[in-house]
């Protein structure tokens, strides 16, 4: 496996960042080519990383564990999925923290399915519900069906989303990045979520940054607007969902997203 970053990370959501923060593993590379990626840099291959085998991660996050890290959190890692497995199955009878899957949402269900019992919380992405979109945005036309069959999986593993002692310890959080003239997917995005994952948590997010867009399309090329960002807000909160939201002042060029 090849891994940018290791280290506390303390910009998740509360229950996952906590007081000392989560102890995140940044795997290079990722599934998709999103245009505006504010991690290009390691999702992209920019930043070469280092090697790592099961065992040498393993070792790393009991590493983190005893740095006072409230997860392990593995970000972006299902594209080595076999040896994340094989990781996993050597560090997590020594960890008395949770296990933190960080996912694009762009993964197989059948790959999920893999992790049954190794993960603890799912923490993905649910990016579009038109195609159109995930094709222009993402190259990946069948990202909604890929994800939404994806998050199925992951909550059915974890059921009902649980905390102690204000941390995370069991269930899926599904986080929507409210993209520039997007809003209206993010709205079939909450509705989407309320009818067929209630058991999950929602944290909707107004970190996009334009000067991370490397596209051709204008329209990434602003924030988005209190108007754009309410209304998904909006619908979340009439349809009754818990979860989190972002302060407005979380876009900036330089990421530091406060929950």
């Amino acid at each position: 496996m090849r891994v940018a970053k290791i280290m506390l990370h303390r910009y998740e959501e509360p229950p996952i960042s906590g007081t000392k923060g989560s102890g995140a593993i940044f795997f290079c590379g990722c599934s998709l080519r999103c245009g505006y990626c504010q991690n290009a840099e390691i999702s992209r291959g920019k930043i070469a990383g280092e090697i790592y085998s099961p065992s040498r991660l393993a070792a790393a996050a009991l590493q983190l564990q005893s740095a006072g890290a409230h997860n392990i959190n593995l970000i972006t890692a299902g594209h080595y999925l076999p040896r994340v497995k094989e990781f996993l199955s050597i560090a997590k009878p020594k960890l008395h923290i949770p296990v933190v899957y960080n996912s694009s949402g762009y993964e197989k269900a059948e790959a999920v399915r893999e992790l049954n019992g190794l993960v603890d919380i799912y923490l993905p992405d649910y990016k579009y519900v038109s195609a159109d979109a995930a094709q222009k945005y993402s190259a990946a036309a069948d990202y909604p069906e890929i994800a939404e069959k994806a998050i199925a999986e992951m909550v059915a593993q974890t059921g009902e989303y649980k905390e102690k002692d204000g941390l995370a310890v069991k269930g899926t959080v599904i986080r929507h990045l409210v993209l520039p003239s997007l809003s209206k997917d993010g709205v079939l995005i909450m509705q989407r979520i309320s009818a067929l994952f209630p058991a999950a948590r929602v944290s909707v997010m107004s970190q996009y940054t334009p000067s991370f867009n490397r596209t051709d399309y204008g329209e990434l090329n602003r924030k988005v607007t209190a108007m754009e960002y309410n209304r998904v807000l909006r619908a979340a909160q009439q349809l009754n969902l818990d979860g989190f939201m972002q302060s407005r002042d979380s876009a900036s060029d330089f990421y530091t997203p406060e929950f």
